[in-house]
């Protein structure tokens, strides 16, 4: 892995008994940049690691700290990597279970608010979840992410995309 390319994991949970067929678990990025804004404003759960830090492991991590919970147990399916916009490299999977976004406990990040004001202010990394269908989340989620519903629709209607697997 280069050093100097920067990367994130994250964990995309699915389900298929909300009623409304397929959705996926999507949340909105915390912070006074994403207020108020809904299109391009929502993530995949994940997060940065480094070098010492192997994919899968980063993925249960960051989901645990942005969701405020583990992640629940079950296969894995792997959904690749797709090189963001700001030249992150991001590696997804994928796996089935049924979370209550109204449980989550959301991990805190702390920035100077409004920017030049001196003023230390806490946020949310994300301020709250929801179950999407896979044709709201792509309208939701930032470009970079849209990638890894399409592959997961892949997935699961027996495409050749993406392999299965446990994660550790």
């Amino acid at each position: 892995m280069s050093p100097n390319v920067r990367r994130s994991a994250g964990l995309l949970l699915f389900r298929t008994s909300g009623g409304s067929g397929l959705e996926v678990l999507i949340g909105h990025m915390g912070g006074p940049f994403w207020a108020g804004r809904e299109s391009e404003a929502w993530s995949v759960p994940k997060g940065e690691y480094g070098p010492e830090e192997e994919p899968a492991a980063a993925a249960r991590r960051e989901f645990g700290e942005e969701f405020g919970h583990p992640a629940p147990d079950g296969t894995w399916v792997a959904l690749g990597e797709s090189r963001q916009p700001s030249g992150k490299i991001v590696t997804v999977w994928a796996m089935e279970g049924d979370l209550d976004p109204a449980t989550a406990v959301p991990g805190t990040f702390t920035m100077e608010w409004p920017r030049g004001s001196g003023v230390q202010q806490e946020f949310p990394e994300i301020d709250r979840f929801a179950w999407c269908t896979p044709e709201v989340a792509v309208e939701c989620l930032v470009k970079g992410q849209r990638v890894f519903v399409d592959r997961l629709r892949e997935h699961l209607d027996g495409g050749q995309g993406p392999s299965t697997h446990a994660a550790s």
